[in-house]
């Protein structure tokens, strides 16, 4: 307790309750966050109805569903709600068109009133229910002009780009059969643990060791360098920084996006690690595999490690979040990266996106909570406790109570692989291939 009425300890104290302020309200205000779900749902629909001309068997039915476009035309209407304006004008104009399909034409002409962005009506068409009955937007969708032809009565022949309509089922394929398939193995390698456990047959667990800090040390690297000077300090002084240095890019936003994101995650990694080196410095000998035993070699075992815990750790985040789902719904609060990996179409802005999330956060956020704080609080609880805790701060600091519980279960898996195996390295390509499996899957549902 000595430690604590020091000028450290107060410090750290008073970084430690505005962390707690700071993350509750953050938590609250994700309520507020729109999710990026609805745009999963929706573009997932949206692939399964340009799709089904494909795929017109029972395996379709199964696949994409009985009627694709019904599916889609209930889901824009559930989300555009009682406000039109609550989908954006090219999800509105796809709406109208289903609506004209369902012969919902009233429907159709309310939304269509509420769009901005129409062309003059086509001059040469005379079916009642073709374009000149419900207007034409600049520039259709490859969706859009398939459901403009099915309107027609495809009466030039089979409506749709058969290429793009390959194209969206093989985008669909790997976006909803691989994840069951990596599920399946995962399961059964969990199942496999559970049983070797029972059998008391797992290997003994690797002598865990980690910097030489005190819970004085790591409240003020988590609490004072992470949350008040990383979160909530540094982004204020760098945010208009950063407005000004890439103002020239103003013609390029997704490019502006891109290198703001990156740059922004860059400064808030710099205060935390300096924290981090001045409590290391001259705590005597480091250890041969350093403070954080990052031990990447060989880079096969560790991959291999890594691999695996992933595979185990599917099935148990998709169950947490179905059982969240169903007794939740959608709560909101997506991290707003998904949403601009979703919608940016450019491939050096998505670079961007793709080194920020699959590189520097696993370095950094792995270096903090598994090669810093686990050990620590290993020491002071024991190692199930530290995995525990550490997992607990991890799924808090990312700031989103509907993502609390997935993101909860991830670091208990990223913690059993540091506890387990001793290796930081480890921890780090599994938090890289999981953020890389979901930067995957939004580029295959973004086209």
């Amino acid at each position: 307790m000595g430690e604590w009425r020091s000028w450290k300890g107060w410090l750290a104290l008073i970084s430690l309750l505005l962390t707690a302020l700071l993350w509750i309200n953050g938590l609250l205000t994700s309520l507020e966050r729109p999710s990026v779900g609805n745009s999963l749902q929706r573009r997932q629909l949206e692939l399964a109805v340009l799709a089904e001309p494909q795929l017109r068997s029972p395996l379709g039915a199964m696949l994409l569903g009985p009627d694709p476009a019904e599916a889609l035309r209930q889901e824009l209407g559930r989300q555009a709600g009682t406000a039109q304006q609550a989908l954006p004008p090219q999800q509105r104009y796809t709406w109208a068109l289903l609506e004209h399909l369902a012969g919902h034409d009233g429907v159709a002409r309310q939304v269509l009133a509420s769009l901005p962005d129409l062309n003059s009506p086509d001059p040469n068409s005379s079916d009642s229910k073709s374009p000149d009955a419900i207007g034409i937007v600049a520039q259709p969708t490859a969706l859009q002009t398939q459901l403009l032809c099915q309107l027609k009565g495809g009466l030039a022949g089979p409506c749709g780009n058969a290429t793009l309509q390959r194209q969206a089922l093989a985008r669909l394929l790997a976006i909803t059969l691989a994840p069951v398939g990596l599920m399946l193995v995962g399961l059964a390698l969990l199942l496999r643990q559970l049983w070797l456990a029972w059998r008391r047959r797992l290997p003994a667990l690797a002598p865990l060791e980690g910097p030489p800090l005190s819970l004085v040390d790591v409240t003020l690297l988590v609490a004072g360098g992470f949350v008040v000077l990383g979160e909530l300090l540094t982004p204020l002084v760098v945010v208009p920084l950063l407005g000004q240095v890439l103002a020239p890019l103003a013609a390029n936003p997704p490019l502006q996006q891109g290198l703001s994101v990156l740059l922004l995650y860059l400064a808030l990694m710099l205060g935390p690690l300096l924290i981090l080196a001045a409590l290391l410095r001259r705590r005597g000998p480091m250890p041969s595999q350093g403070w954080l035993q990052w031990r990447w070699r060989p880079v096969a075992l560790s991959l291999r490690r890594a691999l695996a815990l992933l595979l185990m750790v599917l099935p148990l985040v998709a169950l947490v979040g179905w059982l969240l789902e169903t007794l939740w719904g959608d709560p909101g609060g997506s991290n707003p990266l998904l949403d601009l990996v979703l919608t940016s179409p450019s491939p050096l802005a998505l670079a961007l996106f793709g080194l920020t999330a699959m590189v520097l956060a696993p370095l950094f956020e792995e270096t903090l909570f598994r090669g810093v704080l686990l050990p620590v609080l290993a020491r002071q609880w024991g190692g199930g406790w530290g995995v525990v805790l550490s997992a607990a701060f991890f799924a808090l600091a990312h700031l989103s109570l509907g993502e609390f519980a997935p993101l909860f279960v991830l670091g208990l898996g990223l913690g059993w692989l540091r506890l387990s195996g001793g290796r930081l390295g480890a921890s780090v390509l599994m938090h890289g291939l999981w953020n890389g499996l979901t930067f995957a899957n939004l580029l295959l549902l973004a086209g």
